[in-house]
């Protein structure tokens, strides 16, 4: 497995011991999983954002009435 080295703040620092401390899982294991949760969370976006904007390219849009009738089904008025 390859492996990096990064500078954090002392503060970052400590946390991260303190977790590591009250979990039993190393400092290593700790911010391993917070890669790869913050990887997760922004690849999904990002794809979220590429697929809307082909929807958006390729015309697919809600009409006037598609939208009138999901802003009705929250009691708002869409005209």
């Amino acid at each position: 497995m390859p492996s990096m080295s990064v500078r954090i703040p002392e503060d970052i620092e400590q946390k991260l011991t303190l977790l590591a401390k009250s979990t039993g899982r190393t400092k290593s294991w700790i911010t391993n999983q917070a890669i790869q949760d913050y990887l997760v969370r922004e690849l999904w976006q990002i794809n979220e954002i590429k697929d809307a904007l082909n929807e958006a390219d390729s015309g697919q849009f809600a009409n006037k009435e598609e939208v009138q009738d999901v802003f009705s089904k929250w009691g708002v008025n869409a005209d």
